[in-house]
């Protein structure tokens, strides 16, 4: 099987899909034959030129203004999408993420509000209007939860960023169990420490956090961008066609250590 050829005809729909992470996504999934449908912040002009400035996704990509914490607007999101490919997403790819470097205590009740809608509420909104239109339609698909090994280790200055990525690996789980019967798998993929998107712009403004990072993961690398889209056709494609509820882990060994094996971040 030519991992490559896996996805034609699909359609992908990828929230967050404007940053490092979202646009090398997009590119992988558009050179698996999938179209790609890209919702973020960002204006209409704005957003559809960044795209096109990324390059790779041969005329497949679209862009839409998203906020994934507004549930009423994502389905109006997906109605634009719809409309313009003439067919409902089958591959959902729920990767919009915001993070507030602070411990518990010093973090404002907005701060903390915000993480969980964006991080935790927005993938169960974006997930839920999509398979919703999937299921109504009879059509499998795949949908796939952009957490972080985050989920499993508390960060003392990350943590509405943990808390939230805790929550999603739950709602992984639920989704996946309720949209078994439909033909539509869920899973999380769970990268550890990247060198782009969040981490990547705080790595740029402290070089020694960056270091520190690279001397905590066992196998002395961050992970690239392309290894973390890699990852994303593997589950989005015929090899995971038995996968679901579980979670894709990419730490490079970071979730092995414990206690007073951990290097502090």
């Amino acid at each position: 099987m030519e991992l490559a050829k896996d996805l034609k005809p699909a359609l992908a729909a990828i929230s967050g899909g404007l940053g490092d992470i979202g646009l090398a996504m997009a590119g992988v999934l558009a050179r698996a034959g999938a179209g790609v449908a890209v919702g973020d912040l960002h204006g209409q002009a704005e957003g559809a030129a960044i795209l096109q400035a990324a390059g790779g996704l041969e005329g497949q990509g679209y862009f839409q203004p998203l906020d994934v914490t507004d549930g009423a607007g994502t389905g109006v999101w997906f109605d634009a999408v719809e409309t313009h490919f003439g067919r409902v997403p089958n591959i959902l790819v729920a990767n919009a993420a915001v993070v507030t470097l602070k411990p518990l205590l010093s973090m404002t009740a907005e701060e903390w509000s915000r993480e969980i809608q964006v991080n935790l509420t927005g993938a169960y909104l974006f997930a839920k209007v999509g398979a919703e239109r999937l299921r109504r339609e009879g059509r499998p698909g795949r949908i796939v939860l952009v957490g972080s090994w985050a989920g499993h280790a508390p960060h003392p200055d990350l943590p509405a960023y943990s808390v939230a990525k805790a929550g999603l690996r739950m709602l992984t789980k639920c989704l996946a169990l309720e949209l078994a019967p439909a033909g539509i798998l869920v899973n999380e993929l769970a990268p550890g420490y990247v060198d782009a998107g969040l981490s990547g712009r705080i790595y740029e403004k402290d070089s020694a956090m960056k270091a520190r990072a690279l001397e905590g993961v066992p196998i002395g690398k961050l992970l690239s961008v392309e290894g973390i889209a890699a990852q994303l056709l593997y589950l989005c494609s015929d090899l995971a066609s038995h996968m679901t509820g579980s979670t894709l882990l990419v730490d490079g060994g970071l979730s092995l250590l414990q206690g007073p094996q951990r290097v502090h971040e």
